[in-house]
Parts: C-alpha cells; sequence; structure tokens
C-alpha cells in the first residue's frame, strides 16, 4: 500500500536527508589510497549522531554497521571492515538516516585516486540516469517511465542494470511500497502523485547485470566481476514538480 506524504512529513524527511547529506560531505574527503572501509563507516556514524539522526541501516534485517560500502564488482551492501581503499578503487557508498521518525536514504558512487576515464563513465552513468529521469519527469507518470528513461540511459552508453535490486518507497519505514525497478516500460506500474516519496537507485554494471550474494550474507557483487557503479537519491513529487531531498543542494 503505497501512502503519500503531508507536507509536514516531507520536511521530516528533507532533516533526514540534511544529516545524510552532512555525512557524505565528511566521507568524501576521506576517499583516499590506505584507509579501511571501517574508518569511513565511523566517520559517517559519529556525524549522524551528532547531528541529531539515527543510523538507519545499522541493525536492520541485522546489517551490522552505519553504510554499506561495496567496492569494484561489489554493487551494494558491503560490510565496512578491515580492507583498505586501494588507488583506482570504484567505492559505492550508501547510507540511511532516521530522524524524528522519518528516513531518507542515498548512495554515491566515488574513485580513489586519479581518475579514470572508463570507471569515471560507469559513475557518470549511474548518475547521469537518475539525473534524465528527473529532468524528463511529466505529471501523469507512473513508476514505469522513470524505469525506461533510466534504462535507456544506461543501455545508449553501453552499460547494464542490475535487475535483482530496485529503489523504494521511503517515509516512516525505511523501505515501503512501491518498488521503483530501474528497467522497464513508459507507463506501467504505480501512478506518481503528490506526495509520493521514493529512493530511485540505478545500479550499473561494466558487464553484464547478473549478481551473487558472497558468503557473507550481504554483498552482492557482479557475476562477472566487473565494475559497478550505484548512485541514489530520496525525491519527493509534488503539485508543483519534485524535489530530491538529498541531492546536492541541500545543506
Amino acid at each position: 500500500m503505497i501512502e503519500l506524504k503531508s507536507k509536514r512529513e516531507i520536511q521530516l524527511i528533507l532533516g533526514a536527508g540534511k544529516i545524510l547529506k552532512k555525512a557524505f560531505s565528511v566521507v568524501k574527503p576521506m576517499i583516499v589510497e590506505g584507509i579501511t572501509t571501517e574508518a569511513l563507516d565511523r566517520a559517517a556514524e559519529k556525524t549522524i549522531l551528532e547531528n541529531g539522526g539515527e543510523p538507519a541501516f545499522k541493525g536492520y534485517r541485522g546489517f551490522p554497521k552505519s553504510a554499506c560500502i561495496s567496492i569494484n564488482e561489489a554493487v551494494v551492501h558491503g560490510i565496512p571492515g578491515a580492507r583498505r581503499l586501494k588507488d583506482g578503487d570504484i567505492v559505492s557508498f550508501d547510507i540511511g538516516v532516521k530522524w524524528n521518525g522519518f528516513y531518507a536514504d542515498a548512495a554515491r558512487t566515488w574513485q580513489v585516486g586519479m581518475a579514470d576515464p572508463k570507471k569515471q563513465a560507469l559513475i557518470r552513468a549511474a548518475k547521469g540516469s537518475f539525473d534524465a529521469a528527473m529532468v524528463a519527469y511529466q505529471p501523469g507518470w507512473r513508476i514505469g517511465d522513470i524505469s525506461e528513461t533510466i534504462q535507456r540511459y544506461v543501455e545508449e552508453r553501453g552499460f547494464q542494470l542490475v535487475r535483482d535490486y530496485a529503489g523504494h518507497g521511503i517515509g516512516r519505514q525505511l523501505h515501503e511500497d512501491p518498488q521503483v525497478p530501474n528497467y522497464g516500460k513508459a507507463g506501467r506500474g504505480a501512478k506518481i502523485e503528490p506526495g509520493l516519496v521514493i529512493a530511485i537507485e540505478p545500479m550499473v554494471t561494466e558487464g553484464h547485470y547478473a549478481v551473487e550474494t558472497l558468503e557473507d550474507g550481504w554483498t552482492v557483487v557482479t557475476k562477472d566481476r566487473k565494475n559497478a557503479s550505484h548512485y541514489e537519491d530520496t525525491v519527493v513529487f509534488t503539485e508543483s514538480g519534485l524535489m530530491n531531498l538529498t541531492g546536492d543542494e541541500v545543506v
């Protein structure tokens, strides 16, 4: 069941989004060779707590850390630990924040060290597909219109989209209806109405989109072990258009 959010609820999600963005601003400069993923996780958690939020992922379905940190062929749900970043690594950093009973969720992918054109193209494809869907949005759209726009953008650039995981509604719970696939057909799925808040999160692969979960029970990797990139923001649709609640303009 889809729950449309009131103006007050949207402001609370925005508050969670502002804390989330502060965590990104702390972590991003730390993405350097030699740092452990555990140190990145601790920094994000400390920032969230100091700003009055709660790490949404910690303990969620048993997940042990505050951030999902997925490197290179890892797509999502990587567990922070002793692994140290190496020059050239692709690092997908996914966090959620709960604030005053409401959630925001977002992810970014960065590269360690000197920019590699091939890896940067992969990273840009995930972010660019999200932006393309936001720019193209029209009143009357359904979820499938978002899905098709994302899929077309990514595939036109020679990459693929993970099928096994999707975006989602968000608000009082971290994951709510509707699901927001990153591939599909326009005109299908739930109708987008004012008050709908969703997390849109393209997961883009350099090779085939097939994935599998490692023995830790969490880390999802590409089956062909080629690189992946993840981008996510929490968005609300309103009478006048849409607003990105975790985007770069939120401070």
